[in-house]
């Protein structure tokens, strides 16, 4: 099921998802042979910190206990060699493009996929945090959903190409509550909404917690998970990923490099080819 979002004046509704065509690619002989260099991989890890080592001469970028980086570099993995669901229970078309499953639900609904699975992970580490309000996400037609406003018991109400806040319930901070939000802002929010609310960020001051981003339709976002650096100033990344269907987010092999693979390099980087889309150094927003 793709989502319906909502753009004011002449045609308001529009199909966004993150779908098979424009820049996204299919490379069918990706990783055909194990990956060379395993000790990059320790099968018994459960974090994506404690699951992937980095290469010879470089170290692990040190990230703020409590902060976004954090968070991410330390989220919980499935079992090493998990195969990725879609939100119905079936396997994703693909199980030769990921090197770990995280351990978070796809929900039941076609609803989390790309874009929305940057926001899940954003707005789960503010409300862990108890941060809330700094949770809020732009609906494509410029609503601001903001979960502070959610609390306190108003709910949105879509009627055409018209947003409100209705109060109908009581004032919450309950986890039920809480992705009751998720679910009305993944269906009316997306890769275009997203790309338009975040600010760009130069490849030379890549954080963990950025997105790669193209919105549009199609459209598609991927997060950086964890970093590492060498003395020279070179970086590397992880990647995770959610994508049409909605579907278990997943740490993205590296079809460019397989003696490093996951990890990516920032290095010269112009274009950064993922298995399922390729991005530019400019395509870099943060939350």
């Amino acid at each position: 099921m793709k989502k319906l979002l909502f753009l004011f004046g002449g045609i308001f509704i529009i199909l966004i998802s993150c779908q098979k065509k424009g820049k996204n690619i299919q490379v069918t002989t990706l990783f055909t042979t194990k990956v060379s260099d395993k000790d990059l991989i320790n099968k018994e890890g459960t974090s994506v910190k404690t699951r992937f080592n980095t290469p010879d001469n470089f170290t692990r970028i040190k990230t703020p206990a409590n902060s976004f980086a954090y968070y991410l570099q330390n989220f919980p993995l499935k079992a090493y060699n998990a195969k990725v669901h879609l939100y119905n229970g079936e396997l994703k078309y693909r199980q030769d493009i990921h090197s770990a499953v995280l351990a978070i639900d796809v929900g039941k609904r076609d609803l989390q996929q790309c874009a929305d699975a940057t926001m899940r992970l954003r707005a789960e580490y503010l409300y862990k945090q108890k941060q809330y309000d700094k949770i809020h996400f732009n609906f494509t037609n410029g609503f601001k959903a903001s979960y502070a406003k959610w609390r306190l018991g108003y709910r949105i109400r879509v009627k055409g190409n018209k947003v409100t806040w209705v109060k109908s319930a009581k004032p919450s901070v309950s986890y039920h509550s809480f992705r009751k939000y998720l679910t009305m802002v993944f269906s009316y929010a997306g890769t275009l909404s997203l790309s338009k609310e975040l600010p760009a960020i130069p490849i030379k001051d890549l954080q963990i917690g950025d997105i790669f981003i193209q919105g549009g339709s199609p459209g598609h976002a991927i997060i950086v998970m964890d970093m590492a650096e060498d003395k020279t100033g070179d970086k590397l990344f992880l990647l995770a990923q959610s994508y049409m269907p909605a579907q278990e987010i997943h740490i993205l092999k590296n079809p460019n490099n397989k003696n490093t693979s996951p990890w990516y390099s920032t290095k010269n980087l112009t274009t950064l080819k993922t298995p399922e889309w390729i991005f530019t150094k400019d395509d870099i927003k943060r939350f």
